[in-house]
């Protein structure tokens, strides 16, 4: 299950943003709103994946230190 999406994100450091759930590309002469369905699926899947990687480095990063655990045994 996805995050819910905030009314309007950057996705990535692309010009493509997404408000109230369309796309946009955004330059510094303006914005222009996506209409080829087949790009807005692209970013869609795009930005899931940059999602589910955003949490997979938030859960590696929870986890505790490994190295730091201490070792039983002794050594060899």
């Amino acid at each position: 299950m996805s995050a819910p999406t905030p009314p309007s994100a950057r996705l990535a450091q692309s010009p493509a943003v997404l408000r109230d759930g369309r796309w946009w590309l955004v330059g510094e002469a303006g914005s222009v709103p996506l209409s080829d369905p087949a790009f807005a699926t692209v970013l869609d899947g795009f930005a899931e994946a940059l999602s589910a990687a955003d949490r997979a480095v938030a859960d590696l990063r929870a986890r505790p230190d490994e190295s730091s655990a201490p070792r039983t045994g002794g050594r060899r």
